[in-house]
């Protein structure tokens, strides 16, 4: 896929949006939304469905729920996540109003960073000429960095669980650069957050080749350290521990 989704231009325009205040206009009709999911899930990244806003608040149940309009609908979510083109039409259209969750671990890790702090490295690593991949924002001030995962199922051993770096529900204990690997998941655009037309949508849409995570992982980690007023300790800064 070479062309850019909903209906963005070059790089250079989406970074003069940002210094405007502005974010590129996401697809909003329902063939957009499913045009995007399919997409992603064509790049590799497996699907599953999720809550969606009610309001200010979210889809689900549950009372004070932590992450609203962010989490899968099914505790199977891991085994549930697939990129199976017809399973992921169904979804979209018998559930329109549901975000998807991208489980990670399995073909790619999400490394997220501050809003300013993922801008500043964006450019950095473009102007150093780093290969980048799919980049994705969030309306509440994320950056989202889609990478190749560490690990792979025929690797057990160089697979260790999200939980030591960045659980979903405990994130904010993570206030800069966060990566989620195993037993994570992240928003995958387009997606709707609680609030007046809050969204996570494309910055680099999935057509961009997934790089490896040790490529990006210097400037995301000087970056994030940098935004948290903190002295960058590269990787070590940013590296989850083994299990």
């Amino acid at each position: 896929m070479s062309q850019e989704f909903g209906g963005r231009t070059g790089l250079q325009g989406k970074l003069t949006q940002w210094l405007r205040g502005r974010r590129p206009k996401e697809a909003a009709d329902d063939g957009g939304r499913e045009a995007l999911l399919l997409a992603a899930a064509e790049a590799g990244l497996p699907l599953a469905p999720a809550a969606h806003p009610a309001g200010y608040r979210c889809s689900c149940d549950r009372i004070g729920c932590p992450t609203p309009a962010r989490h899968p609908v099914s505790f199977a979510w891991q085994t549930q996540s697939t990129t199976d083109r017809a399973q992921i039409e169904r979804w979209a259209r018998h559930q329109p109003q549901a975000n998807f969750i991208t489980a990670t671990g399995m073909v790619h890790d999400v490394l997220d960073l501050p809003l300013e702090a993922g801008r500043e490295a964006l450019e950095r690593l473009l102007a150093s000429g780093i290969e980048v991949g799919p980049v994705a924002e969030t309306d509440d001030g994320r950056l989202m960095f889609f990478t190749l995962t560490r690990g792979t199922p025929e690797d057990e051993d160089e697979w260790w669980p999200c939980e030591l770096d960045c659980h979903p529900e405990t994130m904010d204990e993570r206030p800069g650069l966060r990566w989620h690997c195993r037993g994570s998941y992240v928003l995958v655009p387009p997606a709707r957050l609680p609030g007046d037309g809050q969204s996570v949508h494309w910055v680099r849409g999935p057509e961009h080749p997934l790089p490896d995570p040790l490529s990006l992982l210097e400037i995301l980690t000087d970056a994030g350290a940098r935004w948290a007023g903190e002295e960058p300790d590269h990787v070590s800064a940013a590296w989850p521990l083994r299990g």
